[in-house]
């Protein structure tokens, strides 16, 4: 099978909305994570989306600088919502991440992500960051797999009790 453009689902944010957190206690996303990277991630045209963070103090690995493995967590979160735009579940499968240029502390990274492709469940990404604005000096690439899965992936590996169908939802 040949990899193919997905179409962009009916339901999805619309171009300019804000694509929701999926867990309020989301290290990536959660409004509610008391050291988390609180992104903001907005809907594109088609099957894109911009994402921002500040990075903080509490996102340091060498001294004034961010951690390497935070941005790499921030490139999966980035293209992870890219999922919300074909409204399906997905885990990462692979996650490749260039490193162009050190972040330093309080600086905003935007990243600009999209859909690349889809084989079957296979849906592949790609995203660059930024520095200080979406057209800012370019600072990281990033290019990930994710798996389509059932609802049930996440319902069997949540503590009992965690998610109730109202928490669950619709969303991927």
């Amino acid at each position: 099978m040949a990899i193919e453009m997905p179409e962009r689902h009916p339901h999805a944010p619309k171009p300019g909305e804000e694509i929701p957190s999926h867990l309020n206690m989301c290290f990536g996303c959660g409004v509610d994570h008391p050291t988390g990277l609180h992104m903001k991630s907005i809907a594109g045209e088609g099957l894109t989306a911009t994402c921002v963070f500040t990075v903080t103090d509490m996102h340091q690995g060498a001294p004034g600088l961010a951690h390497g493995g935070l941005l790499s967590l921030a490139f999966d979160e980035a293209l992870g919502k890219l999922m919300y735009l074909l409204q399906v579940p997905a885990v990462t499968a692979h996650l490749d991440t260039d490193f162009i240029k050190p972040i330093p502390v309080g600086s905003k990274l935007y990243i600009n992500a999209r859909i690349t492709g889809q084989e079957r469940r296979k849906v592949f990404t790609e995203a660059e960051g930024r520095l200080n604005g979406p057209d800012g000096e370019l600072a990281l690439k990033a290019s990930a797999l994710y798996i389509v899965v059932g609802l049930e992936h996440f319902i069997k590996n949540a503590a009992e009790g965690y998610i109730s169908d109202k928490q669950f939802g619709v969303n991927p």
